[in-house]
């Protein structure tokens, strides 16, 4: 079959537009809208409850605190996935973590990933859309913070009853 030249270079400069547009929209697509902290928030909050998740033998038992922690991160990840999903981000998307994850201080990298998370989506929300949902996600982060952070302190306290 021959294909007739005046159709040959508008069919060539078609499925050029159309390949570029498909690379070009993934290179964009990490993140889009108005608001990159939400995914950066989103995968901090990922990195703070695997650090919760993944205990040592010898950290001992569980405490509240911790899972209270891992509930208001799971609470306040679904928060912040909207609010991202309601901005046009692709949520797929997956901002590489800033820092390595030590097991070692665990608890403590935690609380610094959550105060990083909130210091992400604290900042001002002109979509009006979304300011319930970031307002309900600030009050889950601090929440976990919160438990975190007492978290740290019944360890200490029990490594002072163990001398």
């Amino acid at each position: 079959m021959k294909l007739n030249k005046a159709f040959a270079l508008p069919l060539l400069l078609s499925a050029v537009a159309a390949i570029s547009a498909c690379s070009t929209g993934h290179a964009f697509a990490d993140e889009p809208g108005r608001h990159p902290a939400y995914l950066h928030a989103l995968t901090d909050l990922r990195a703070a409850n695997w650090m919760l998740e993944h205990r040592r033998p010898e950290d001992g038992a569980i405490a509240d605190d911790e899972l209270i922690a891992r509930d208001e991160i799971g609470a306040a990840f679904n928060e912040i996935k909207r609010a991202a999903i309601y901005d046009g981000k692709d949520v797929r998307y997956h901002p590489e973590v800033d820092t390595p994850l030590p097991r070692d201080g665990r608890l403590h990298k935690a609380v610094d990933l959550l105060r990083k998370v909130h210091n992400d989506i604290a900042r001002e929300e002109d979509d009006p859309g979304t300011r319930g949902l970031q307002h309900r996600a600030l009050e889950h982060v601090d929440a976990a913070l919160h438990a975190a952070e007492h978290a740290i302190g019944e360890v200490r306290r029990h490594e002072r009853m163990k001398e």
